[in-house]
Formats: C-alpha cells, structure tokens, sequence
C-alpha cells in the first residue's frame, strides 16, 4: 500500500489492467492524461477571478475564437482554457486517433508530428460553466471509445457515432470544495480525490453504487408548462408527498450543473430530469441528420421530435454519465429507452436524459408507456371547491 494508506489512480489502473494480460498500457496512459487535464483545469477554477478567466470569452484581433460555440452557446474563458487543456495534454501521447468536444463544430485531428493511437475522446471540457462565475461547482465529463480498425487515415464524424454501449471507460470531474475524479473502466465505479499535497488523485470511494429507491428528484421546474404529460403526472406525485400516490415526501433539487447533480445521486440517490418538452429548440441545436423521428431510439415518434429532440449532448454528457450511472447500479434512460442503446446520428446531437436511481427512472419509463391519460386536462377531474381561494 501507498504511504497514504490509500490506492493513487496509478495504482487502481494498473490492477484493473491485470485483469487483461494482453493489454499494452496505452488505456492507462491516456486515462492518466486526462487527469492530468483535469488538475489542470482544478487549479484555473480554484484561482477564479485571480486568474483572469471569469466572465465571457471574446474574440481575438483576427476575429477568431469567437464568443458562440457550435452549440449557440456563449463560450466562457474557462470553457476555451479547459478545451485547449483537454487537446494538448492528450494529443501527443500516441494514445488517440482523434477527439471530439462539444466546444468543437468537427472532430479534432492528431497532429501528424504525433502517432495516432487506438482511442478516440469525446469530452466536455467545462460542464456547468454558466455557474462559474458564481462559484458553484462545476466539471469536465469525458468518454473513450475505440477508433474504428482502418488504415492510417484522419478520423471523420462516422467514427465518433458509436451508442454508449461501445464505450471503453467514462468519467467526470468535479471542482468543488475537494477536486474528484470519477470514473468507470466498465468495472464499476470508483471515486478519487485529489490530494493537494501529494498532487495525486487518491482512491477515498472505491464502490460507489446508487440505491434503487430514493425520496429526491432534481429537475428545473421553471420549464414545467412544457413537460409532456408523463413528466408532469410524475412530478405532481412526488410533489404531493404523503397524501399523494406516492404516500412519502420527496424533496426537490437543482444546481444547474449536471455534474454536481449527478456526484450527489451517486452519494446518496436521486434522480435527474431533463427531459424532452415542448419548447423549440435553442440556438444551433439543430439536428444535421435527415432522420427525425429516431433521434430516441424508440421508433415512430411525434412530429415534435424532429425539431425538438431535447437538449443534454448525447456524446459528451447523456452517454458518459449514463455508463457510470449504469456501472453503479442505477439506470440512465431518454424517458422512454435505456440511454446506452441510441444509436447517435450526429457529433452534437442532443436527446433527453433521465438518470439516477433505478426503480424511479423505471417508473418514469412507465408513465411514458402507458396510454395517455386523456383526463389529465379535463377540468372535470381538477380540484375544485365552492369557494375560490
């Protein structure tokens, strides 16, 4: 054992790597890579407005760079620092065929002075940016799949739209009071913290596993007047606590950071709702392929769903956090199918993600099943009284 008494990332790597005699270590190295990306970002976080990378990232004198990214989104300083941190950390290793982020419109090319390796990345370099200039907690969600076996070639789109089943390892981290890494090698889930001292992420969560049933649901309820009917009907349940259907009080969460949300259902259980809704789309969330009515996997699908898929990115955050939610015991579904089986149809393609403890993603997957209540609307089932309050 460490002098620490406790396993580094190193260490964990390496006896997972035992399991496969075959392996020739390039897994590890590249894992290893992105955490040191991700203390690299840690640190940028920690100095905020002490190292000038708060606020809006702005053009540069040749008008590049700009302040939008593919998704329509103002980019942040901290979300192009930590794209870059991503890139040239992992891009020289011999590790990666190519990488693909979701503050990049194509997918990222292995510069020819570097072999290529038999990996490709997908990330979020800064998950939940929007909050950093508040100081509430923020990550990075990373994905690794295995290149396409080919001859020596520069990675196209095509390659990068494996379902999450395909994916090899997955992982986030989580800038908050304590930096931890996250991740799963598809052997369950372990949890690192970093230790300032020492510099190295130490192993303090080695089982992490999500309880089945849970009191506690995250979702942003200002969107409410757009859920479909089954979010809703599953909301106003736990919402009327003991003396609703559900006979117990939940209690009801939202940081707007998808990556602290999904840490807290791993500590204690939950469940995350962005679902799909009525809203259009926002900016630049366009769906580039012709095929609408697939974009969940579940066959013929209302018209909606070619313009109004839902809004997480199915590559850089829905297919990650949905491995690790799945690895640790929970479920990670669109509403209506399990997530890891959509097959992705584009680089940025956004699609709705319910995930967290299994038995309530279940029930919700339920709801979307059964036929629609018709008396949802009907103002002869709604509370009424003789007197108007």
């Amino acid at each position: 054992m460490p002098l620490t008494g406790r396993k580094t990332l190193t260490q964990y790597l390496i006896e997972e790597r035992r399991r496969f005699p075959e392996a020739s270590g390039d897994f590890n190295a590249l894992i290893l890579d992105v955490a040191m990306a991700c203390k690299a970002i840690a640190r940028a976080v920690a100095f905020g407005a002490l190292g000038d990378v708060l606020g809006n990232h702005a053009a540069d004198a040749q008008g590049q760079g700009g302040s939008v990214n593919v998704q329509g989104e103002t980019q942040k300083k901290l979300d192009v620092v930590s794209n870059e941190y991503f890139l040239r950390i992992t891009e020289w290793g011999g590790h990666l065929a190519g990488m693909a982020s979701e503050e990049m419109d194509a997918p990222y090319q292995i510069p020819e002075t570097y072999p290529r390796g038999k990996y490709l990345l997908v990330f979020d370099p800064l998950d939940g940016s929007s909050n950093i200039d508040v100081n509430v907690s923020v990550g990075s969600i990373f994905s690794v799949l295995r290149a396409p076996a080919a001859e020596e070639r520069e990675v196209t789109e095509a390659d990068f739209l494996q379902p999450g089943t395909q994916q090899v390892a997955a992982g986030y981290a989580l800038y908050g009071p304590t930096t931890m890494l996250v991740i799963t090698v598809g052997n369950g889930v372990a949890g690192f913290t970093l230790d300032p001292n020492l510099g190295e992420f130490i192993l303090t969560h080695p089982d992490l596993s999500v309880p089945a049933d849970t009191q506690e649901f995250a979702i942003n309820a200002s969107n409410s007047r757009f859920w479909e009917a089954p979010v809703k009907r599953y909301v106003d349940e736990c919402l009327a606590g003991k003396t609703g259907p559900r006979g117990k009080d939940f209690n009801m969460r939202w940081i707007a950071s998808m990556v602290a949300e999904a840490h807290r259902i791993l500590m204690r259980g939950g469940v995350f709702l962005y679902p799909r809704d009525n809203r259009p789309p926002p900016n630049g969330a366009a769906h580039r392929s012709p095929q609408g009515a697939g974009l969940l996997g579940s066959g013929p699908a209302p018209a909606q769903d070619a313009t109004n898929p839902g809004r997480l990115r199915l590559l850089y955050e829905a297919n990650p956090i949905g491995f690790i939610m799945e690895q640790a015991g929970g479920r990670a579904s669109t509403g209506r199918v399990p997530m890891l089986g959509v097959q992705p149809e584009g680089l940025h393609q956004r699609i709705g993600l319910v995930f967290g403890s299994k038995h309530e993603v279940e029930r919700i997957e339920r709801y979307h099943a059964e036929p629609a209540r018709k008396d949802l609307d009907n103002p002869l089932f709604h509370e009424r009284s003789l007197f108007r309050v």
